[in-house]
């Protein structure tokens, strides 16, 4: 297990990389190198998400970038974010790009009401220590929907729940700061 030595989070579909959970996690991790990023459609001033080749042409730019400018392992990097960011950022992952691990912030296991739509096909092929962060009334995946669908995962996994709160994990931002800072500290 490599030592996390930066971390590159990225937004949910509707937010960017100002997203005051994501601003707080740099700040509480520092002065560890932390790049908060944005996938092209946001750069590029618009709201909807790009396909998913695109959004993963994004996390694969940012991270070369993350490396360049801080002299680090690729291998030592921990990616993640919130939502369709951290998830973008377990495909990139599970499709060999190196990392130290994944902090999945509310991870949408599938869209509200759909349960048979899941965005699960990439877990078996991720190898790195994964941290979800959720709410128990999260309407994207339940706590027993969650913990069954990543025990596929060969990497270690971590659950941690943020009781009654639902996606959006509203008033949790200390609670999710710490916790990856703690289970960063893990890791190395």
């Amino acid at each position: 297990m490599t030592s996390p030595q930066a971390v590159l989070l990225f937004p949910g579909a509707g937010s960017d990389r100002n997203q005051k959970s994501l601003v707080l996690l740099e700040e509480t991790l520092a002065p560890l190198p932390v790049a908060r990023a944005d996938f092209y459609y946001r750069r590029e001033g618009r709201r909807a998400p790009d396909r998913p080749p695109k959004l993963v042409a994004a996390v694969e730019e940012e991270a070369a970038a993350l490396v360049e400018r801080t002299g680090v392992d690729p291998a030592s990097v921990v990616l993640g974010g919130r939502s369709m960011g951290g998830r973008i950022c377990s495909i990139v992952v599970a499709d060999g790009l190196p990392a130290a691990g994944l902090v999945l912030i509310a991870y949408p296991l599938h869209p509200p009401g759909r349960p048979e739509k899941l965005r699960i096909e990439h877990l078996p092929r991720i190898e790195v220590p994964c941290l979800f962060i959720s709410g128990t009334r999260d309407p994207f995946g339940s706590p027993d929907e969650l913990e069954a669908h990543t025990e596929v995962i060969p990497g270690p996994v971590t659950h941690v729940w943020v009781d009654k709160v639902g996606h959006e994990l509203k008033n949790s931002d200390q609670l999710i700061a710490e916790t990856v800072k703690s289970w960063l500290a893990d890791l190395g």
